[in-house]
């Protein structure tokens, strides 16, 4: 990262822990004299401290990758798989970051378009773990026709819709049933939820993929949710187009633990903050 002069800080609503956090952090970055805000996110701010859950993080990852800010989150929420950093990892991390020390990762993020029946302009959204279509009131199973690139892909029986990316394969998609993708791959994941149909499985498309989903029959209200807000209502004339932003958002990583660390304690794989060392075999040998 190039040198830090200005930081932006964004706090978790409602939280007097992320307020006073905020405070001291302000006064943290004065004795070194870097200016640090909170509020709405500058355009001139080098660095986007995010102190809450991932939802917090989620909120701001649309104007963070547009703007290009690198953005390090701080967990003071719950689950944390976006924001890595510990409460009490908090000072240590932020010297590595200030050191040059912490390796800023590319996380892919998708750009949702929603083209009514009408000849309305078509509204665009961006999410950085998922696009769901989801039933409404109905009792009924919807049917979801899909495109990839213009080609026709199936005719899903289903709950619901995920279009996901990998930094989202732990989120809404992994409760679905979809796989876990490293964040660091570039791939769109579609996943149904609830299938009808066994046959139905979750499918791993390029990441240069333009997916386009329609109704295939009267549904009601189908709920499209960006990254857990609802954007737009579909109906049977309506289409959605989801593929890959033009930006990534730029996020900063624990400099402590890294992305299969995060996994095993949060998913607890073979119980909590365990670590096992290559067998000796498998340590890669110098060459001569």
């Amino acid at each position: 990262m190039h040198h830090i002069r200005h930081v932006g800080i964004i706090t978790r609503q409602h939280s007097d822990v992320s307020q006073r956090t905020c405070v001291e952090l302000i006064a943290w970055f004065a004795e070194r004299g870097i200016a640090a805000t909170d509020g709405p996110l500058e355009k001139n701010a080098d660095l986007l401290l995010v102190l809450g859950g991932d939802g917090t993080l989620l909120h701001v990852a649309e104007q963070a990758s547009r703007l290009e800010i690198p953005v390090l989150g701080i967990n003071l929420g719950q689950l944390g798989f976006l924001t890595e950093v510990a409460a009490e990892e908090i000072y240590p991390a932020l010297e590595a970051v200030l050191a040059g020390q912490v390796r800023i990762q590319q996380r892919m993020m998708l750009q949702a378009s929603f083209l009514p029946g009408r000849d309305d302009a078509p509204p665009q959204r961006f999410a950085l773990n998922e696009v769901a279509l989801a039933k409404g009131d109905t009792d009924q199973v919807v049917r979801f026709r899909s495109w990839a690139d213009g080609d026709y892909l199936a005719t899903h029986k289903a709950d619901g819709l995920i279009i996901a990316t990998p930094t989202g394969s732990t989120a809404y998609n992994l409760s679905a049933g979809g796989p876990i993708v490293q964040p660091a791959m570039a791939a769109i994941l579609l996943t149904p939820i609830c299938p009808f149909m066994l046959e139905s499985r979750p499918l791993l498309l390029s990441p240069e993929t333009r997916l386009t989903v329609q109704l295939a029959g009267p549904a009601g209200a189908v709920k499209i949710i960006i990254d857990g807000r609802q954007a737009w209502e579909m109906g049977q004339e309506d289409c959605l187009v989801v593929e890959a932003a033009a930006r990534p958002l730029l996020l900063l990583g624990s400099p402590s633990k890294d992305y299969f660390a995060i996994l095993r304690n949060k998913l607890n794989w073979g119980g909590r903050d365990s670590s096992l060392p290559l067998p000796p075999a498998a340590v890669p040998r110098r060459r001569r």
